[in-house]
């Protein structure tokens, strides 16, 4: 095993026997590994991965804005390059399609209601600002997409994308249907994962990454971001696409096949809104 978790485990968390450790999965951030079916210990696995002092602080503060809505990982320690924290019920809803989409949409969108709206400076020191400007969003979809075989996207590819946001706010940052946990038999939201791309940016970014996965059950953007959560939405189902593909990951190359049609209208327009 790479890493010492039963020795972390057994100083940092009393009372646990840590007598069986599974692999639970490696990113590019980090390596995680499942005690005794209860427990998940992350070790960072890259130079860009938060720290885990700084993400423990950062759960909290998430978990203090999302209480009540839906559950987030939260710390029970942050020692030893490792981070621990007990395991949240629920399966990916992305390996869960069928699930009952109205319920997920309104809990997701009551989510990215109380994270967008609060202060940045609550989040100062824990998470970076990004304001990428979609010209370089686009530039990265035209390149990713010169290896596809996409002829959807075609008219989006040629259109000039966006104007850049004005305002940025806290947000998920990553929040495709591989972050969302729900329960296997019902379908309701048990949970939000992997904040290690959170960050101060374009609001936008999080409505349009579900409505890339999601399709017209996804939470319906604010009037002024609809535009760009479309255009996050079409270039992050090009980059899912290619990722799949490249890393030989079936479903996030089979969402995007699924998601294509819908999100890359002929027109080049976004389509009426499903949910209201």
């Amino acid at each position: 095993m790479e890493h010492d978790v039963r020795g972390v485990v057994r100083r940092h968390l009393p009372g646990v026997d840590a007598g069986r450790v599974e692999p639970l999965g490696r990113g590019l951030d980090n390596t995680a590994y499942l005690v005794d079916g209860a427990w998940v210990v992350r070790f960072p696995s890259g130079p860009d991965a938060l720290d885990v002092a700084r993400e423990a602080r950062l759960l909290a503060e998430v978990a203090d804005v999302l209480r009540g809505i839906v559950a987030v990982p939260e710390p029970a320690f942050a020692a030893e390059g490792a981070l621990g924290y007990a395991l949240l019920g629920g399966v990916p809803l992305m390996l869960r399609p069928a699930a009952d989409l109205g319920g997920v949409a309104d809990t997701l969108g009551a989510a990215l209601r109380a994270l967008h709206a609060q202060p940045p400076d609550r989040f100062a020191g824990l998470v970076p600002r990004e304001a990428e400007p979609p010209q370089e969003w686009l530039a990265e979809a035209r390149e990713l997409a010169a290896g596809l075989e996409l002829p959807e996207a075609a008219a989006f590819l040629a259109h000039d994308p966006p104007p850049a946001a004005e305002r940025l706010v806290f947000s998920h940052n990553d929040l495709g249907a591989e972050h969302v946990l729900v329960d296997p038999g019902t379908g309701a939201v048990t949970g939000l994962i992997d904040w290690s791309d959170a960050a101060i940016c374009d609001p936008a970014r999080d409505y349009g990454l579900l409505l890339r996965d999601l399709g017209p059950d996804a939470p319906v953007p604010p009037a002024g971001l609809r535009e760009r959560a479309w255009f996050h939405a079409r270039c992050g189902l090009i980059e899912d696409l290619a990722y799949g593909l490249s890393r030989h990951e079936r479903h996030y190359a089979d969402k995007s096949r699924r998601q294509a049609a819908w999100l890359f209208r002929p027109s080049g327009e976004p389509p009426a809104s499903g949910r209201r």
